[in-house]
């Protein structure tokens, strides 16, 4: 019996416990929104080129002014959003997000949102930037401050499964500068087969390479020439043939215009189209 009567006293305290935060919740302010955060740069003459060789580097670093909020006090938290300029933030991305009133946003952050928000690459891109202010773990009761529009030129993210195409046969020349080199993909689904469309000038030459250190130093190491894939059975289209050069690249000798370059690792067969 004294058992029970104890485990009555604890049950009641709880209860009466539990009573007294629904009171003190009930009574709790709620919170409004007072004033909207004000985004004070970067500015409209804001303007950059982003590479994958500096994507640890620092874009750009964003301050503004503390949105204000009445009621219980409680941590704002800072979303970094941009969006296509023009677009009224109708479908915004999120670069980043913190609960102080600057946020250094380093180039690879800046680039993501970008292409995940459909912008193109290797392009001058005109984005609205914003900032959005929020309160409580839902992140309600949302302000948002004023937007610039800044200039931003973002850069392809490769797949880590693409060859690459170096020469004066393709439209950055024997270079691996400012991205002059191109990409030459793995087509999804398959395992073995790369294809691309590219502009190629006519008797001129290009090789494959296998890597990209995303330098202008470029991976000059690692390649392969007509003869290794002639040495492995391939079968090529008569516009490509062995340049015969010091390197015995490949020519093309077709007309200069875009082409789709495919090699198909099963069938062993490099083909233009």
């Amino acid at each position: 019996m004294k058992n029970i009567n104890k485990l009555l006293v604890v049950f009641l305290s709880i209860v009466a416990f539990s009573c007294t935060d629904d009171i003190q919740d009930t009574n709790r302010e709620a919170v409004t929104a007072e004033t909207a955060p004000v985004l004070l740069t970067p500015k409209g003459d804001f303007n950059i080129v982003l590479s994958k060789a500096t994507e640890k580097e620092v874009a750009t670093t964003m301050i503004w002014d503390d949105a204000a909020y009445t009621g219980s006090s409680t941590v704002v938290n800072y979303s970094i959003e941009v969006a296509k300029a023009g677009t009224k933030f109708a479908a915004p991305q999120t670069v980043t997000t913190t609960t102080s009133r600057f946020k250094s946003i380093t180039v690879a952050e800046l680039n993501a949102a970008l292409i995940n928000g459909g912008f193109v690459e290797k392009q001058e891109n005109l984005v609205d930037i914003r900032i959005k202010s929020s309160v409580g773990a839902t992140g309600s009761v949302a302000q948002f401050s004023n937007s610039f529009t800044i200039k931003v030129t973002p850069y392809r993210t490769p797949l880590a499964s693409s060859l690459w195409l170096v020469g004066d046969a393709t439209p950055g020349g024997w270079s691996w500068n400012n991205d002059s080199e191109t990409e030459f993909p793995l087509v999804v689904g398959k395992t073995n087969v790369y294809q691309v469309s590219i502009m190629l000038n006519g008797g001129k030459d290009f090789r494959i390479f296998l890597g990209n250190n995303f330098t202008s130093d470029g991976n000059w190491d690692a390649s392969r020439n007509y003869p290794f894939y002639a040495n492995a059975g391939y079968t090529f289209s008569p516009e490509l043939v062995n340049a015969n050069d010091g390197d015995s690249n490949f020519r093309y000798t077709g007309p200069t215009g875009m082409r789709v370059l495919k090699i198909d690792g099963a069938a062993k067969t490099i083909t233009l189209n």
